[in-house]
């Protein structure tokens, strides 16, 4: 990679769980979480605070299982502890490798990781260390996209940077849809009007209305992430 000036000074990374399962049908696949650890390693090494919101779609989804008959408070809250798993599987990863790392949780595991409070977060970000908020918002029917949108505003990232399975955002899904076409460019209004499921709407107002400006781009090509540093063509851009 060439030696340029990064464009950002603090950032947070929403990772998916599903990202998490590499080739596998569940859990998590130790070398992709290797290959993450060590790029978001790489984006530190450039002088970056980075935030890392996780889901837990690998594990367990709230709304799955509420689509299965189960109450949908108790399939929220099964699914905020799965992205706490998550969560320090990503530590440990990033601790393997030498870098210091918290995880801060929106629910109360004290035995396990620290509470979630904005100020101490921003701290440990001062203090060169990755920070890896697990358990969403803390609340039921919130999505870990919202808690990204929410924390990334909190905490005063320049970016939100949305690590997806796919190049960007297209105009239709490109799984089904040989003819889709991916936009380099687009508006937060834009995405909610043609309603693109790039995050659900609440996360999107929440990023329009504060100015937040949002990238898309594909986490499964190795070194997107530390690329996406200094390229501002990688993956899609999402401004007001």
């Amino acid at each position: 990679m060439k030696k340029t000036s990064p464009l950002y000074k603090r950032i947070l990374v929403k990772l998916s769980g599903e990202a998490l399962m590499g080739r596998l049908d569940y859990g998590i696949d130790p070398s992709v979480i290797k290959r993450i650890a060590n790029e978001l390693i790489q984006v530190k090494d450039l002088g970056i605070e980075i935030t890392v919101v996780i889901g837990g779609g690998n594990i367990f989804r709230g709304a799955g299982l509420a689509g299965g008959g189960m109450d949908r408070v108790t399939g929220d809250y099964m699914g905020m502890l799965a992205t706490v798993m998550n969560a320090l599987a990503i530590q440990d990863a990033l601790e393997s490798m030498n870098a210091e790392a918290r995880v801060m949780s929106a629910i109360k595991i004290h035995e396990v990781c620290e509470d979630y409070i904005r100020r101490r977060a921003v701290r440990h970000l001062e203090k060169g260390r990755i920070v890896i908020l697990a358990a969403g918002t803390g609340n039921p029917f919130f999505t870990t996209d919202s808690a990204a949108s929410l924390r990334a505003i909190e905490i005063g990232a320049e970016v939100l940077l949305k690590a997806t399975m796919v190049d960007g955002i297209y105009d239709k899904d490109p799984k089904a849809h040989k003819d889709a076409k991916i936009y380099n460019q687009i508006s937060f209004d834009k995405v909610l009007s043609d309603k693109l499921k790039v995050m659900d709407a609440t996360a999107i107002v929440m990023c329009r209305d504060n100015n937040l400006p949002l990238r898309v781009f594909n986490l499964l090509k190795p070194n997107t992430l530390v690329t996406a540093m200094t390229e501002e063509m990688i993956g899609t851009s999402v401004n007001a």
